[in-house]
């Protein structure tokens, strides 16, 4: 079956849908208003000489596939979040999953999801990403497992030879490859693969930022949204090989026997990455040693730098932040984003530019923590939100937003829109215990607002649907007009300008 075959063979059974795609049949299932497949292959297991190398393509199978259940997991720390629960991992990972009001040539709108988790944990199993009740709003929802932590995003492309190579950038180039899956079997599905917005949070978001900079992915995405982007976390080739030779001393494998990590368990190589990035994150606040490279190859430039020049992709682009993202980092005790004065000032002082070390004198009360925090937040999200907003608006539509609501009882605890706030409104996947903390009729309007603009987005590459109010006007560079989601959603012009100009317009980021 070549790959412009992937057709709809079960309509008729309604219960058990079975789909035909480029590999193989697969057998769903249908609840509800969706139909939902899940873990079907889009690359086979990088596993073996493929570890450290780009994807390829899956083997075909015969008979029908069950796509009913998640796949397992990319390898990670065992971590514990909100609503999740453990689940199996493997190196054989790389898998779509599909959520579809209708199948076959029905045209719809695609949106493809990058699940965040700071390059090193998360998987599309999250019930967090459930897209049953987005898709039922008129989308074909993918979302996707990749290859995270040090089998992702370490680089170790500099310690390549002739016999044994190992490539840069494999997480990104898994997403790439799950796009073109999209792209050739996505109509089976009920969507378009002409109409396909790429949408992500937190380092899924950074993911769909350094996509935008990625020549390849040009004809692959149509529209981006970037929720809470640390667009400024793309490192030199340098830095990564520092990075991936304070892992090697971890494991006690010389740079010259680097091959030996095609043969350590995978367990050790997440667990030696593990105690990297605690490290790093202690002695190096505001940097992660696993994220995407400028490579020169898939990714030429950095994103920031690619927007700023109009060197990224044209798109239509939604990029926004939480009010209070560093709160997480703080509530979780988790170093990945400064989180206490001392690592704060310690950033700071590592970015040691003039600019950065004026920047404390903008946030009143500083060194204190809560205007640490402050400064933190905008340093990982809201200033690379701005930075990119400024700059894609020269060249293509653009439009900003902030995420400020919070029932009260969160907000009284002091921990107000944290990150990661946004997403249960997005997927309308809402955990019962948060939502009884307080505005549950205020917080379900506020989904059915967020899930609207994002669909309308994705339908028509622009975030106003017909009749909603008020109006989200396109970002510039001279009104920085920003949608503001909230009990009552609003538009500000330039939100705390002050603080904006205090940062400047140069892009300030460890490199």
């Amino acid at each position: 079956m070549s790959a412009n075959e992937a057709t709809l063979i079960g309509a008729a059974n309604e219960t058990e849908p079975v789909v035909a795609t480029s590999h193989g049949l697969v057998r769903g299932v249908h609840g509800g208003d969706v139909y939902a497949f899940k873990g079907i292959p889009y690359a086979a297991p990088p596993v073996g000489p493929l570890r450290f190398r780009a994807p390829e393509l899956p083997q075909s199978w015969d008979g029908v596939r069950d796509a009913t259940a998640f796949s397992r997991i990319a390898p990670q720390p065992v971590m514990a979040f909100v609503g999740s629960k453990p689940r199996e991992m493997s190196e054989d990972c790389l898998t779509v999953n599909v959520y579809t009001p209708q199948l076959g040539d029905a045209g719809l709108p695609v949106m493809v999801w990058i699940h965040g988790g700071a390059y090193y944990v998360g998987s599309s199993a999250d019930p967090l990403y459930d897209g049953s009740r987005l898709a039922a709003g008129g989308a074909v929802i993918v979302t996707f497992n990749y290859r995270i932590g040090p089998l992702g995003y370490l680089d170790l492309s500099s310690f390549s030879t002739a016999e044994d190579e190992f490539e840069s950038n494999v997480g990104q180039k898994d997403q790439l490859a799950a796009l073109a899956w999209v792209r050739d079997n996505i109509r089976a599905f009920g969507g378009s693969p002409d109409r396909v917005t790429l949408f992500g949070e937190s380092s899924g978001a950074g993911a769909v930022t350094t996509m935008m900079a990625t020549p390849s992915a040009e004809g692959l995405v149509h529209g981006a949204i970037a929720q809470s982007s640390p667009a400024g976390s793309v490192y030199t080739r340098e830095t990564a090989r520092r990075s991936a030779e304070r892992f090697l001393q971890r494991l006690d494998v010389a740079p010259g026997d680097v091959h030996r990590l095609r043969r350590l368990p995978a367990a050790a190589l997440i667990e030696a990455c593990n105690r990297l990035i605690v490290d790093t994150s202690a002695a190096e606040p505001g940097t992660i040693p696993v994220a995407p490279v400028v490579d020169g190859e898939l990714v030429p430039e950095y994103p920031l730098t690619a927007m700023m020049r109009g060197q990224a992709l044209r798109i239509p682009l939604v990029i926004g932040s939480n009010r209070d993202e560093a709160m997480l980092f703080r509530l979780l005790r988790s170093p990945i984003v400064p989180n206490t004065s001392k690592a704060v000032q310690l950033m700071v002082e590592r970015l040691g530019t003039p600019e950065a070390l004026a920047v404390p004198s903008g946030y009143r009360g500083y060194p204190r923590l809560r205007p640490a925090l402050r400064l933190s937040t905008d340093a990982a999200f809201r200033m690379p939100t701005v930075w990119a907003a400024s700059a894609h608006s020269r060249y293509a539509p653009t439009w900003a937003y902030e995420f400020d609501f919070a029932p009260p009882l969160i907000r009284v605890a002091g921990l107000g829109a944290m990150h990661g706030a946004e997403l249960a409104h997005v997927f309308d996947t809402h955990v019962p215990k948060v939502v009884a903390a307080g505005a549950v009729s205020a917080g379900r309007r506020l989904t059915a607002r967020m899930q609207a603009r994002w669909l309308s987005f994705a339908s028509i590459g622009d975030p106003n649907p017909v009749g909603m109010t008020p109006f989200w006007p396109r970002y510039d560079t001279e009104r920085r007009s920003t949608y503001v989601f909230d009990s009552r959603d609003r538009v500000v012009r330039d939100p705390r300008g002050e603080l904006r100009r205090v940062w400047g317009d140069d892009i300030i980021a460890f490199r």
